[in-house]
């Protein structure tokens, strides 16, 4: 490849980072702060706002807990051990990946609205899942499913099973298994799944959207206050808004960029070493 060729994908690569990554962020803190900070930071003292953020953390934190805990148990079941249909349960655990989360929220809605299969039952007991804190954890789990097992199951694939045959011979539990043998060599590749499942819990609209029903102060988490704040002409506190949550997600993401650097090089230093 000449130079000329080269630094001409450089260029080109830095200028589509600049307008579709960098520019948008850039542009909503700056639309946040047209007012002046004082202002933003009211805008998020608001009830609302507050309720939005901690609906949001409170999704985000179950949702990563209850997909960290079940991706783990998948991958490991689906790397160690053959059985049937196997691929079948890989192919439906990549679902959520495929698939409009829009189209996730109406099957939810579809479920356990009031007029759904399960809604008049459900309501008979005091039961409410759509339109309510236990809806919108579905929709997100839905939609974060994927990525645990998808980070680690390919580095459970590389361990094999010899290491785990051994501790069975040596009379270690599953869990003791789970936790002293296999997790520490796929620590990084788990930290790195939970940082991703938490940056896109904390972004999600679209499933959240159809079955919350956006209701101020009890099921509006932080993208479907934003849009209301936006469509009430309210744009200075809508931009406050999304610039907390995008200073979030980035946080979040620079973190398991971070960490996966982190990996590599200790990964290096160990073929280095051996």
């Amino acid at each position: 490849m000449s130079a000329l060729t080269r630094w001409s994908l450089v260029i080109a690569t830095w200028f589509i980072v600049a307008v579709v990554l960098i520019l948008p962020p850039l542009l909503v803190l700056s639309e946040a702060l047209r007012d002046g900070l004082p202002t933003a930071l009211q805008s998020l003292a608001d009830p609302d706002a507050i309720s939005a953020i901690r609906l949001t953390v409170e999704m985000t934190v179950l949702s990563v807990v209850i997909n960290t805990i079940f991706g783990v148990l998948a991958a490991w079941l689906i790397s160690k051990y053959r059985f049937p249909f196997r691929g079948v349960l890989v192919a439906l655990i990549e679902i959520p990946i495929s698939v409009s989360p829009v189209v996730a929220g109406l099957v939810w809605l579809l479920l356990f609205g009031s007029q759904g299969w399960w809604g008049a039952a459900l309501d008979h007991y005091n039961i409410h899942i759509a339109f309510a804190p236990a809806g919108i954890l579905l929709a997100t789990l839905f939609v974060t499913f994927p990525y645990v097992t998808r980070t680690i199951l390919p580095l459970m694939e590389q361990q094999g099973r010899d290491a785990e045959d051994a501790a069975t011979l040596l009379g270690a539990s599953f869990w003791q298994i789970l936790w002293r043998v296999t997790l520490p060599d796929a620590r990084w590749a788990l930290l790195s799944g939970i940082l991703l499942t938490t940056a896109r819990a904390m972004g999600e609209f679209g499933a959240v959207s159809v079955v919350s029903g956006h209701i101020p102060g009890m099921t509006e988490t932080m993208p479907l206050h934003i849009e209301t704040l936006y469509n009430g002409y309210q744009s200075v506190a809508a931009f406050s808004m999304a610039a907390l949550l995008a200073i979030m997600a980035m946080t979040t993401v620079g973190f398991r960029a971070f960490f996966e650097n982190r990996a590599r090089r200790a990964a290096l230093a160990g073929d280095a070493g051996s």
